[in-house]
């Protein structure tokens, strides 16, 4: 997701102001869709939770109980949904979070309403 993409979310505000169009559920949903999965919310999490902003996949793989190729997939997903960015230094891929991103689904779930 572009970062003129991220700034149309803020125009965009909670899907309880207005119907969102067409157009914008398909660029959304694939985020969503990226955490519908319990390995990629996890993944998610260590990620944004990771010392320094960023961790290497050799550090996550070993909590899965899953295959480096899935792990890969997964990671994979979460990149092309926009959720991380990712840049590989030598034999290692080390993952961050796009806070950015994060911030455009919670003002789409906004709901004006006190928790």
């Amino acid at each position: 997701m572009g970062s003129q993409t991220m700034e149309n979310a803020a125009e965009t505000g909670p899907l309880t102001r207005e119907p969102l169009d067409p157009a914008r559920a398909d660029v959304y949903a694939p985020m969503f869709k990226a955490l519908g999965d319990p390995v990629r919310l996890r993944l998610l999490s260590m990620i944004a939770t990771a010392r320094g902003g960023e961790v290497c996949v050799c550090d996550l793989t070993g909590e899965f109980h899953l295959t480096g190729p899935t792990i890969s997939h997964h990671l994979k997903v979460l990149r092309e949904a926009g959720l991380v960015d990712s840049d590989r230094r030598g034999t290692w891929v080390y993952y961050r979070m796009i806070p950015a991103a994060l911030a455009v689904m919670g003002t789409l779930l906004e709901t004006g309403i006190p928790v």
